[in-house]
């Protein structure tokens, strides 16, 4: 029997797991609400807000450092009013104050620790601080004796100085009209990432490397838009060399959040579902590219390669991040048993305990393991340079390399059945609706790029789960989505929170996906409806653009609008991608008139920093681009419906069911499968067979 914990706070009764990780730590932690506010009026106490989540490495770190030490509780508990923020639960209360910690810092991240006065304005902030001073930081307990006595001898200077930020805040907030959207403004943005591209390793900068799957994205769009081999070469370098590192889990499939060094090899070794749903879609184009012999990726064992790597991300998925209910599951730990990256790190001593000698030999070749190890003493599995093959997208079919690749994979799957015996990292099992449109569009289109009936079932089971679960009634006479609110945060039965412009705009872009492969109307709709409230509860009716709150949510200091595409892409990135779908499947100018306004929004900050809007930039190349609008009739399943996903055409929308414009009048042909390809709703003669509509598809791309 589990001994009765020493202390007990008000994030007991939370859902969130990070939050009740620090449930019982002695500090008297609330999380974010009234009462908290209320007693530091009460009291005249400072605020200390506290963020993080759950697979954050130095969270964990300070939390048993500082917050789970008695002594240091006993400080905070005494001089402040004490409050736990999930920032994946609550990214508009985080957005505010990483700006303040930014532009007082000059540096952001997690965990921040922000103090705030009872009226939440925010006077000091900073990251991780040690209990001891070090790393030349002061300690936590200085922090926290020096706050406490400037807000009882120095409260008018810190009051003004939180005024004076708090205006600059809002400043940042007010975006103007940015000029015209025109082809040269992805030209400019493609030079930009040519400048910052490490031809050696691939990826854009130095250490640390993230996986700018939004940029590749935007890169791959150029260069069907343009034919430029340079585009596509940037991003089959970056994947490849991705997918053979260490940032890439080689046994289990699945992608770490980023790699600490310049060659991707030493991961921060925690698992995001926002990462693996975006990388997904990128090697599913790669593999479209590679299969039809176009530019730099032209070989058969190339397709292979980016097939395998996208299938093996989602069998990740389907099997690590997956509930009974069809929901997906946030975030994978970096640590286990205290220990950072200690699941998914090897000896040749354990490689040969499950491989034995001769094959734990050649493992360790192809696979970087050694004796001194690549990683404090241990080894990160790991593609070497120059290996093919399975191993790395190689380049020949010969006999000895097939029997190399199939031991290659024999071996693999030993040591991950291996593995699975070990102790696992900590999961976040919290379901947010944000990130469960980013993957539910991942697998909707994989079912089509791949033919897998299986993809298709994951995607309508989450569609269904997001449907059911995600939405609260504003009435007790709710009927559609006009009259339920969309919650944020789904855990043990439980939705809450209001949902933000990104949970709308992601599970919109999710639902029209997964429209245009199976074909059934209620998603398509649901989509609509998603799209209209956006514009009823989210717009900026004076200077346009989509609030990252609606306008009944909590009122903090400031009503944010966010435009950079971080490591998932902006509400408005994405509100704009599914408003000029929907324009095109619909017919219907005023979705694209919201878009469009967004993306002039953007336009000036996109030339100033154009690697930080890889999503937004994807969303121009459709809105210039002369999109194919394809029609099916009586084709769900067919192998003319087939061939519409079978090469990379970014520029489309397909409808093939439910209620939508693009359908209308558009009769099969003698009861066969039937395409019409349309531009404008002006559309070409029907064809009935695999060969006339290729021609149509690739005449349409060269026009």
């Amino acid at each position: 029997m589990q001994a009765p914990k020493k202390f007990t706070n008000k994030l007991i009764n939370e859902t969130s797991p990070y939050l009740l990780q620090h449930a019982h730590n002695p500090v008297d932690w609330y999380p974010w609400g009234a009462e908290a506010f209320e007693r530091a009026k009460a009291e005249d106490k400072p605020v200390l807000v506290s963020i993080g989540y759950s697979a954050c490495h130095w969270c964990h770190v300070m939390e048993h450092e500082s917050f789970e030490d008695e002594k240091v509780a006993e400080l905070q508990n005494r001089h402040f009013i004490n409050i736990k923020v999930d920032m994946e639960e609550r990214p508009d209360v985080d957005q505010i104050y990483m700006s303040f910690v930014q532009l007082t810092t000059g540096r952001g991240g997690w965990p921040m620790n922000v103090f705030i006065t009872p009226d939440k304005l925010p006077f000091f902030g900073g990251t991780y601080f040690p209990p001891t001073p070090r790393y030349n930081m002061p300690s936590w307990p200085q922090i926290l004796t020096s706050i406490a006595d400037a807000w009882d001898n120095k409260r008018d200077e810190l009051l003004h100085s939180a005024n004076e930020i708090v205006g600059e805040i809002r400043r940042m907030t007010v975006v103007e009209l940015g000029g015209g959207i025109d082809e040269s403004l992805s030209e400019h943005a493609y030079k930009s990432f040519v400048k910052s591209f490490d031809a050696k390793n691939g990826g854009f900068g130095g250490a640390p490397k993230f996986p700018a799957a939004m940029a590749m994205d935007f890169l791959l769009r150029y260069w069907k838009s343009t034919g430029d081999s340079g585009a596509l070469e940037m991003v089959r370098k970056t994947a490849e060399t991705m997918a053979k590192a260490g940032i890439y889990d080689q046994l289990g499939g699945g992608f770490h959040r980023y790699a600490v060094d310049a060659i991707w090899l030493v991961p921060h070794f925690e698992k995001m579902l926002y990462d693996n749903a975006q990388l997904i879609r990128v090697f599913l184009h790669l593999y479209q590219i590679a299969k039809t012999g176009a530019g730099s990726v032209s070989l058969p064992n190339d397709a292979d390669f980016f097939k395998r790597i996208a299938v093996e991300t989602l069998e990740y998925v389907r099997r690590e991040m997956t509930d009974a209910s069809g929901a997906f599951y946030s975030t994978q730990d970096a640590d286990s048993e205290g220990h950072e990256g200690k699941f998914f790190v090897w000896t040749p001593q354990e490689i040969a305990e499950v491989l034995g000698k001769d094959d734990a030999a050649e493992f360790c070749a192809l696979y970087d393991i050694t004796e001194d190890g690549n990683f404090e003493g241990k080894n990160i599995p790991n593609i070497r340079s120059g290996i093919t093959g399975d191993l790395g997208g190689g380049r020949d079919d010969s006999e000895k390399d097939v029997a190399s690749r199939d031991a290659c994979r024999s071996s693999r799957e030993k040591l991950f059945a291996a593995r699975e015996k070990r102790v696992k990292p900590f999961r976040d099992e919290k379901v947010l609706t944000a990130w469960n449109g980013l993957m539910l569009a991942a697998f909707a289109e994989a079912a089509a790029v791949l033919d897998e009936p299986k993809y298709l079932d994951v995607a309508k089971k989450n569609a269904d789960f997001l449907l059911r679960e995600m939405f609260s009634p504003r009435s007790s006479t709710a009927a559609t989505v006009k009259d339920r609110r969309l919650n944020r945060t789904w855990k043990d039965g439980s939705a809450k929170l209001n949902g933000y412009i990104e949970d709308y705009a992601n599970l919109a872009d999710g639902l029209i996906e997964l429209y245009q492969v199976s074909g059934d109307g209620k998603y398509i709709e649901t989509a609509k409806e998603l799209a209209d409230a956006m514009i009823t509860e989210f717009w900026d009716e004076e200077n346009g653009g989509f609030f990252f709150t609606s306008n009944d949510h909590e009122e903090l200091i400031v009503r944010s609008k966010d435009f950079f595409d971080n490591a998932t892409p902006s509400g408005n990135s994405v509100a704009a991608d599914v408003l000029l779908k929907l324009a095109k499947l619909y017919g219907d100018e005023k979705y694209e008139r919201f878009a469009t306004t967004v993306l002039r929004l953007a336009a000036s900050q996109i030339r100033r920093f154009p690697s930080g809007f890889g999503r937004m930039l994807s969303a121009v190349e459709f809105s210039l681009g002369d999109v194919t609008e394809i029609a099916i009739v009586n084709g769900n399943g067919s192998e003319i419906e087939r061939e519409v996903w079978a090469e990379y055409r970014p520029l489309k929308v397909v409808a093939s069911g439910g209620d939508v414009p693009l359908l209308e009048g558009r009769q099969s042909v003698d009861d066969k499968p039937t395409v019409y390809v349309c531009e404008k709703f002006v559309c070409q003669r029907p064809v009935t067979n695999v060969e006339d509509l290729r021609e149509l598809l690739n005449a349409q791309a060269r026009a």
